[in-house]
């Protein structure tokens, strides 16, 4: 039965071939912004002078500088090679392609996010990558061997910059297709060693390539034996297909080692026969197991709660112990499991700011995928390595995060799943048997010791990392069910893929039904489901409060969080909007957001510097019209006092109170102006002063000490003693009312 027809996904373009499809305003628009010096007399067409300046943009070799949902944009069109499909246009994209280094184009009723070939090369590689992919191969090789790749599918010699270069080699290696046929026309040697080098799992040092290509001449150097530029090893290593990595050690990619392992799959089934003979011949079900949970509610909930106040997690750094205790302790987790969902969603970007938006991913996707993503994160191998004690790769220091070759191991475990449990119990044991039978596993052993060694962490058996992968990891991924071994029985555990499992390993799809809507379970809780955009629910963040987290998620929207969301600034129509994007609104909620949204009388603000106590309303009346005090106050104040202007300084108003015979309480005792020397005495009474210039105004001007008394009682005669005190206008506006006291008595 024929396989029914799956469309091919869209190719990457390169760069060059991007620019020279731009309309002609928008080239010349990209040159202006971005002050691009075109020499019209160069060889080379504009396009081309355009494409190496862009190579050197500072966002591409260090893509940190950008902002975080830009950046995480970048990586999630870098996994997706190169070309995105999105529902719209996300607002993160438009930092990218206003530098020129994301492209938009129209495809049906989305678009297309288009990153060219040779800024896919140049960047470096991030979270959640496969270290041992093509394009991390790539990147990390050393300019020569960059530049024998290169010179090889170009059919001439490669020229700076040589990420153009590398363009024609990046389309055969991504191809599945045209790498079979590359590797099937190799030659019998380069093939056979080939093969060689991925059955001892796929890495060797410079003595073993040697040894297998069977090179009698040894040169050495400073770093050990170096192979020779005219061997077999050279031929393989020139097409991309056996990469070498400083110091002495040579790797072969990901996606090559798929294709060689897949030619010496036959010659394993039959090995396999017998131990697949034992499985079928009797029934192994338990009588107790734990079934898989799905593991996108938890990682929902971690998604909301690292957006509550108070919580930090740093970029590049590992997840904080304590915080992961104090989550596992909150959603009643174990805390292996919560570390191991949050490690992975930090991977796919749930953690970013960016998983707010629907337009792209994560925050595009559906709570039904959300657990595919999980598990293809996983299968990479960027963030989780069994091998390591803790498994979380960022944990662990910069210069030691170098990938162990334990992604052999997930596709022997996996092997053994898909042909062992489909739809029934298996032994672990029979697994482990799948596992010590495959002639990769020798070789894996002595590359996980090497590479412990390097990493100063303790080795493990490859056995051991399976148990880790099939009883931990798969299990945590909702891929398999475990039973419990009987006490009468030393069969050990049993394993049974989940229908989730198989639908992941053959299409990559979930086997749930999808389109369960999310609904009110009465009138607070939430339950998310399955039909949900993960950037919908991670929206909700402000305003609701996370309930149970099982099979499913349950958020609270409870009149606190309601209350919390608006005084942290989020208006009620937003908040009602969001929550009326997953569900109806019961009655209660929605009268609750109509309260919240209703003006029932309005409030000035008016910045002051201060508030005065006047119990005397003839006093208070005093201060607010004289003309010496008027300006420093707010107009109108509220009874029994005065509110200060802002900027007013304490100095300043003492000052003038004390002109009109108010003295000033401050903490329970008078207020103490500073005694200023005359003629440097500050502020616009001094000024006067001196612009003045007489001492008969000077005296004119002082108030007597009797109205001073006077203006101290609350009588009835204060307002007449103070109107009698007033200075003379006498033709000028000047006031003398911040004289200081020293300076009145020398004028006296």
């Amino acid at each position: 039965m024929a396989r029914p027809s799956i469309p091919a996904p869209p190719r990457p373009i390169r760069l060059v071939d991007v620019l020279r499809q731009l309309p002609e305003a928008e080239l010349s628009s990209l040159i202006a912004r971005l002050k691009i010096k075109v020499d019209e007399a160069k060889r080379i067409d504009v396009p081309s002078q355009v494409a190496r300046l862009l190579l050197q943009l500072p966002e591409l070799r260090d893509p940190s500088i950008l902002p975080g949902p830009t950046r995480e944009l970048l990586y999630r069109i870098a996994e997706a090679g190169g070309v995105l499909s999105a529902r719209g246009l996300p607002a993160a994209v438009e930092p990218l392609v206003a530098r020129g280094v994301v492209y938009v184009r129209g495809r049906g009723g989305g678009v297309e996010l288009l990153l060219p070939i040779a800024f896919l090369l140049h960047l470096k590689p991030w979270e959640g990558e496969d270290p041992r992919g093509v394009r991390a191969m790539l990147w990390q090789a050393h300019p020569d061997v960059a530049s024998s790749i290169a010179s090889h599918y170009l059919g001439r010699p490669a020229t700076p910059p040589l990420a153009l270069c590398l363009e024609p080699a990046w389309e055969v290696l991504s191809d599945p297709e045209r790498l079979a046929r590359e590797v099937e026309e190799l030659a019998p040697l380069e093939r056979k060693l080939l093969s060689a080098v991925e059955q001892v799992g796929g890495e060797v040092d410079t003595e073993e390539l040697l040894d297998l290509e069977r090179e009698p001449l040894r040169l050495r150097g400073a770093m050990g034996a170096t192979p020779s530029r005219r061997g077999v090893g050279f031929a393989l290593e020139r097409r991309g297909f056996l990469v070498p990595v400083h110091p002495n050690r040579h790797v072969i990619p990901t996606e090559v080692a798929g294709i060689v392992g897949a030619q010496r799959h036959a010659e394993r089934l039959a090995q396999r026969q017998q131990i697949r003979t034992f499985v079928l011949g009797d029934d192994h079900a338990p009588r107790r197991a734990r079934f898989a949970e799905d593991p996108a509610p938890l990682a929902l909930a971690l998604g909301l709660a690292v957006r509550e106040p108070g919580v930090e997690v740093k970029p590049g750094v590992g997840t904080p112990r304590s915080l992961l205790t104090k989550l596992a302790s909150r959603f009643g987790k174990d805390p292996e499991r919560v570390a191991f969902v949050a490690a992975l969603s930090r991977a796919i970007g749930l953690w970013d700011p960016s998983a707010i938006g629907i337009a792209s991913p994560p925050g595009a996707l559906a709570v039904a995928d959300l657990a595919h993503a999980l598990f293809q994160a996983w299968r990479r191998g960027g963030a989780w390595d069994e091998a390591r004690p803790d498994g979380e790769v960022l944990r662990a220091p910069p210069e030691a995060r170098e990938s162990s070759a334990c992604g052999v191991v997930r596709e022997l475990v996996l092997e053994a799943l898909q042909e062992l449990s489909d739809g029934r119990w298996v032994p672990w044991e029979a697994v482990a048997a799948y596992v010590r039978s495959d002639s990769r596993t020798p070789g894996v052993r002595r590359l996980v010791e090497r590479w412990a060694q390097r990493s100063g962490v303790e080795p493990l058996l490859p056995e051991e990392i399976a148990r880790r992968i099939g009883l931990g990891s798969l299990h945590l991924l909702g891929v398999v069910d475990i039973g419990d071994p009987d006490d009468e029985e030393s069969i050990g555990p049993t394993l049974r893929i989940t229908p989730r499992g198989r639908s992941y390993l053959r299409d990559g799809s979930d086997s749930r039904p999808p389109g369960e809507p999310s609904r009110f379970l009465d009138h607070q809780a939430l339950r998310i489901g399955s039909a949900a955009q993960t950037g919908s629910i991670i929206a909700l963040a402000p305003l609701v409060e996370i309930g149970a987290v099982g099979s499913s998620l349950d958020v609270l929207v409870t009149p606190q969080a309601l209350a919390r969301a608006l005084s942290a600034g989020f208006e009620a129509e937003v908040l009602q909007t969001r929550l009326e994007v997953l569900a109806q609104l019961p009655d209660p909620i929605a009268r609750s957001f109509a309260q919240a949204s209703a003006v029932v009388g309005r409030a000035e603000f008016v910045a002051t510097a201060g508030f005065i106590w006047v119990e005397d309303p003839e006093v208070r009346e005093l201060l607010r019209t004289r003309r010496q005090t008027a300006d420093l106050f707010v107009d109108p104040s509220p009874p029994a006092g005065l509110l200060v202007q802002a900027g007013v300084e304490l100095e300043r108003l003492a000052r003038r109170c004390r002109s009109l015979g108010v003295e000033l309480i401050v903490g329970g005792v008078p207020y103490r102006t500073r005694s200023v020397p005359p003629g440097k005495a500050s502020g616009s009474g001094a000024r006067r002063l001196e612009s003045s210039g007489t001492l008969p105004a000077l005296r004119a001007a002082r108030v007597p000490s009797s109205a001073r008394q006077a203006a101290t009682r609350a009588s009835s005669s204060t307002r007449e003693a103070a109107r009698a005190a007033e200075p003379p206008v006498s033709g000028r506006t000047g006031l003398i009312d911040d004289e200081p006291e020293n300076k009145r008595g020398a004028g006296e």
